[in-house]
């Protein structure tokens, strides 16, 4: 929430061990709000809110009670985007040329979801006027770079001790996002599970993934529309015992998605989850005690 101090931009939470190869991340559930971005800003909070993956770091947070540490953002997704690649930029935002290494011609910026967002995910512009790249390098030094620096060590920390590592990469997404996907009076998609088409996960991790919310009575599809964005495309090499799975609830299931508040199906929504951790954290551990084993 809003605070006249800087707030920290992430914060780790880890069991006292860390037995489990796993590494959990939440890059768009955060809501400090830095003072300073609140007066460039042309919406009032709740508007800035809209593109937040509201409470996605509780919801998977019992991957602690099984054994992996959770990263997590606390600066907005509005302020500052972590699944996009470091200098992702709209020039239409900045006074003055942006230098030659930014990537201007993405998609994701074509549609004003770069690094700095330019709107918000209801298509509403952020910013009065244009801002200095200044501006830009100041996030991503303090924010971005350090952020993603904590979570490949993290990971890298995993995977020497355990051989291979996942990273279960913890999102949203509206309601409205995979109406597309079923037919009318078919029902809701309820979780994306994303892999990059099978590139960035190992499939029978996946398939498990998919079996166990299914046996909750979830509708999962994978990859579309959410096949894994920057964070599972960079952190995914199964040749090299690195695994990254992007996995994608449905807010109505646990939200109001006008007031952004919890629904009483939210603690259902954790419970699920939570049996999901326990059961993929523990067919993980057995996978890969062979390779533990032998570098012992």
């Amino acid at each position: 929430m809003p605070d006249n101090a800087t707030p920290l931009p992430f914060e780790i939470i880890a069991p006292a061990e860390w037995p489990a190869p796993a590494v959990f991340n939440s890059p768009h559930s955060g809501c400090d709000f830095p003072a300073e971005f609140l007066r460039q800003s042309r919406l009032p909070l709740a508007r800035l809110r809209k593109s937040e993956d509201c409470f996605v770091d509780e919801l998977f947070l019992s991957c602690t009670a099984f054994g992996a540490p959770m990263l997590r953002a606390r600066a907005p997704r509005s302020y500052i985007d972590l699944n996009r690649e470091p200098y992702e930029l709209d020039p239409r935002m900045f006074s003055g040329e942006l230098p030659g290494y930014a990537n201007t011609g993405s998609p994701r910026v074509a549609g004003g979801l770069g690094t700095i967002p330019r709107i918000v995910s209801e298509g509403e512009d952020i910013y009065r006027g244009r801002i200095d790249f200044a501006e830009a390098r100041k996030r991503i030094d303090r924010v971005y770079i350090p952020y993603h620096r904590t979570l490949t060590a993290l990971s890298e920390a995993v995977l020497a001790k355990a051989g291979e590592v996942l990273l279960i990469d913890c999102h949203s997404m509206p309601a409205s996002a995979t109406s597309h996907l079923t037919p009318p009076g078919m029902g809701r998609v309820d979780a994306v599970l994303g892999d990059r088409f099978g590139h960035s996960c190992a499939p029978e991790i996946s398939q498990l993934v998919e079996d166990r919310l299914r046996r909750h009575g979830l509708r999962v599809v994978r990859n579309k529309p959410y096949a894994g964005g920057f964070i599972t495309q960079n952190h995914g090499a199964p040749h090299r015992g690195r695994h990254a799975l992007q996995i994608e609830i449905n807010r109505s299931l646990y939200m109001d998605e006008t007031s952004l508040e919890k629904t009483p199906a939210f603690q259902e929504i954790c419970d699920i989850l939570a049996d999901l951790n326990k059961t993929l954290l523990g067919f993980l551990e057995e996978r890969m005690l062979p390779r533990q084993l032998a570098a012992e």
